[in-house]
């Protein structure tokens, strides 16, 4: 019989897939496609994004997972996106996805970024910052403003990422580990592309090495309508990821994330075209 914190987690990871599944409809399809090769879909990581704003930072979004035993694993910093990182894992549950939350250094940025980030969340009330299921309500502040979108995304893709979706899975990330059919990440991405799917290039295709304990890839977010004050627009939402971990030179697999490899990861949510 499991114990309660693995029927927790599970009840955390299940509510978050489907609302991510049913806003990103490439993700469920290739989940569904995985399967359809027999296929077991384990989940690596999830990801999440916020500002460092002590109302919604790292701690804060983290807290739902530490009551469901996780803890933090390692910290990470990403200079050229000005983001700081920690991810955290359920000891004892070799197959829990690790939790990566993510923050956007808000001082590293222009006067008018920092004042559109504090006036949306001053608009919403503490109590509701303050649950500690922020990480289901999406975005708690409205209404969102294209003409705003696109002047942040000048500075920051992320930063208008979170300004118009908020707090939700930014992505879910498929453990190549636990495939036993189809192989390692390059056939992995050979089957994405062989099926439509189109991949995140930046870097390569591939991010990271062997060596290095770590290969990563991903597939460009979807592009989906969503409803500004100005009127509806299509713009990226979330993406699905893939990672491949390699065991050290002790023979412990590689736990942990390589920033060089994820600050590419990070460009799936930027416009491409189709």
């Amino acid at each position: 019989m499991e114990n309660i914190t693995s029927m927790e987690y599970k009840k955390i990871f299940n509510r978050l897939w489907d609302a991510y599944a049913e806003q990103n409809v490439s993700a469920k399809r290739v989940k569904e496609l995985f399967e359809s090769k027999g296929e077991t879909v384990v989940n690596d990581h999830v990801a999440f994004r916020t500002y460092n704003d002590p109302r919604v930072n790292i701690e804060k979004l983290a807290r739902i997972f530490k009551d469901a035993g996780y803890v933090e694993k390692g910290a990470y910093d990403f200079e050229a996106k000005k983001l700081k990182a920690k991810h955290y894992e359920l000891p004892g549950v070799e197959d829990a996805p690790r939790v990566f939350i993510s923050e956007l250094l808000l001082e590293e940025f222009s006067p008018e970024l920092q004042e559109t980030v504090k006036k949306a969340l001053d608009s919403v009330d503490q109590k509701a910052l303050d649950d500690k299921e922020l990480v289901f309500k999406g975005r708690p502040w409205n209404p969102v403003s294209y003409k705003t979108y696109e002047k942040l995304r000048e500075e920051s893709e992320y930063a208008a990422w979170v300004y118009v979706y908020g707090y939700r899975a930014n992505h879910f990330t498929v453990s190549v580990d636990y495939l036993e059919h189809i192989g390692d990440i390059k056939a992995v991405n050979q089957l994405l592309k062989d099926n439509g799917f189109k991949l995140n290039s930046s870097g390569g295709e591939v991010k990271g090495t062997k060596e290095q304990l770590l290969k990563q890839s991903s597939i460009m977010a979807d592009i989906i309508p969503v409803q500004f004050e100005e009127g509806e627009y299509h713009i990226p939402a979330c993406y699905y990821e893939f990672a491949q971990r390699f065991e050290d030179e002790n023979g412990e697999r590689y736990s942990g994330f390589i920033a060089k490899s994820a600050d590419k990861i990070f460009e799936s949510t930027n416009y491409y075209k189709k």
